[in-house]
C-alpha cells in the first residue's frame, strides 16, 4: 500500500510499504478521511518521542475490507471510524474505568502505525459504526469527543458565562458543546481575527483579540466586572494558560484542554487568584470513559447523525495522501489561514 512515512521531524516520504494481514481480533480499514491534529504539527517542530519510521494519523474513518477470525460484530463493507487509544485494561485506572489515565496505553498514529496510509489495521474493539455519516465528519469525531470530555468534566450550568481560549478546531468544538449545554454567553479569545469571526458566525456572543484589545477590560465589560464562570484553555499556549486564571470570577472554574509545550510561569496575580478567588482547576486528557470508549464518543456520533452539530464547515483544506508533506508545511509555516486539514488517502 501507499503511505506517508515519517522519518524525522517533518520529513515525510510518500512510498510503498507492506501491511500485515489482520490479526484474529483486528479489522483492516480502507481509510477514506484522516485529519491532521494540532498535536501532530507540534511534534514536527519539537521532538518526535516514538520509534521511527512512523505513520501518523489518529483521526480517521473508512470501511472494513478484511477482518480477523475472531471478529463477529463487524462485516466486510461496514462504514466505521477508528478509536486510536488502546488501553491496557489491566492497570489500576483501566480497572476503575478511567481509561484516559491508563498507564500502559497504545496509540494508533504514534506508538503504532496510523492512518496516513491507504489502509490501517485496528482492533475490532477500537472501531465504531458510523452508519451513513460522511467520512470527513466521522474523522472529526475524535476531536469532537476530546472537546466533549472537557465540557462534561467542567460541569457547566445553564446560564453560565464561558470564555474559550483558542478558536482552533478543539476550541470551536468546545463552543458547540457549550451552546448545547445551555451556556448564556460564550466569549471567544484568539489572536486571529479570521478565527474570531468564524467563532462569532458559529454562535459566540463576543470575541476578543488580546493583541488589539485589553483582555481584562473587555472581560470586565462583558461580565459586569465579575469575570467568567468558566474558562476553557484550548490553545496550548503558556500565555493563555496563565490568562485563564486572570479572567475567572470567584468560585469559578478553569479547564485545561491544551497541551503545555513549554514551561508555564505564573505571575503573582495569577497564582494568588487560584486561592483568593477559590478557583477550581481541572485538566482534561484525551476523551475516554467507561464503557470504553465512553459517552464522549457515543454522544458525538449521535449528535452528528441527528444534525445537531455541523463539522464540515470547519474543514478548510483537503490533500491527497501523496501531498501529506505539503499539508504539514502549509500548517507549520502558516503559509495561509487554515482550520481542520484533511488527508484523503484513497482519493484519486
Amino acid at each position: 500500500m501507499k503511505a506517508a512515512v515519517l522519518y524525522s521531524e517533518n520529513k515525510i516520504v510518500y512510498q510503498d510499504i507492506e501491511i500485515d494481514a489482520c490479526k484474529a481480533d483486528e479489522v483492516k480499514i480502507k481509510v477514506m478521511a484522516v485529519g491532521i491534529c494540532g498535536s501532530d504539527t507540534h511534534k514536527m517542530t519539537s521532538q518526535w518521542k516514538y520509534a521511527l519510521p512512523a505513520i501518523m494519523g489518529h483521526e480517521f474513518s473508512g470501511y472494513i475490507v478484511e477482518k480477523g477470525s475472531d471478529v463477529t460484530n463487524y462485516q466486510i463493507g461496514d462504514r466505521v471510524l477508528g478509536v486510536p487509544f488502546e488501553p491496557c485494561h489491566k492497570c489500576e485506572y483501566c480497572l476503575r474505568g478511567q481509561f484516559s489515565l491508563c498507564e500502559n496505553y497504545g496509540m494508533i498514529g504514534s506508538k503504532s502505525f496510523g492512518a496516513f496510509a491507504e489502509y490501517v489495521n485496528v482492533k475490532a474493539s477500537n472501531v465504531l459504526p458510523i452508519g451513513d455519516m460522511d467520512y470527513e465528519e466521522a474523522a472529526m469525531v475524535e476531536p469532537l469527543a476530546v472537546a466533549l470530555h472537557g465540557v462534561l468534566g467542567i460541569e457547566p450550568r445553564i446560564g453560565d458565562i464561558a470564555a474559550v481560549f483558542g478558536a482552533g478546531t478543539i476550541g470551536m468544538l468546545a463552543i458547540e458543546w457549550l451552546k448545547i449545554a445551555g451556556i448564556k454567553k460564550i466569549i471567544a479569545i484568539d489572536i486571529s481575527d479570521e478565527k474570531l469571526q468564524e467563532a462569532v458566525n458559529r454562535g459566540c456572543d463576543k470575541s476578543i483579540n488580546p493583541v488589539k484589545e485589553d483582555l481584562l477590560e473587555k472581560i470586565n465589560e462583558y461580565t459586569n466586572g465579575l469575570g467568567v464562570d468558566i474558562a476553557l484553555e484550548c490553545a496550548g499556549s503558556k500565555i493563555t494558560q496563565e490568562q485563564c486564571l486572570l479572567i475567572t470570577r470567584k468560585k469559578g472554574k478553569v479547564g485545561y484542554l491544551g497541551i503545555a509545550y513549554s514551561d508555564v510561569h505564573l505571575s503573582e496575580k495569577a497564582f494568588e487568584n487560584i486561592f483568593r478567588r477559590e478557583l477550581t482547576l481541572k485538566g482534561f486528557w484525551n476523551s475516554y470513559s467507561a464503557p470504553f470508549p465512553g459517552e464522549e464518543w457515543i454522544t458525538s456520533i449521535d449528535f452528528i447523525n441527528k444534525g445537531k452539530i455541523n463539522l464540515k464547515e470547519l474543514i478548510s483544506h483537503r490533500f491527497k495522501l501523496e501531498d501529506t508533506q505539503r499539508a504539514f508545511n502549509m500548517m507549520i509555516n502558516r503559509e495561509e489561514p487554515y482550520g481542520k486539514v484533511m488527508i484523503k488517502p484513497n482519493e484519486k
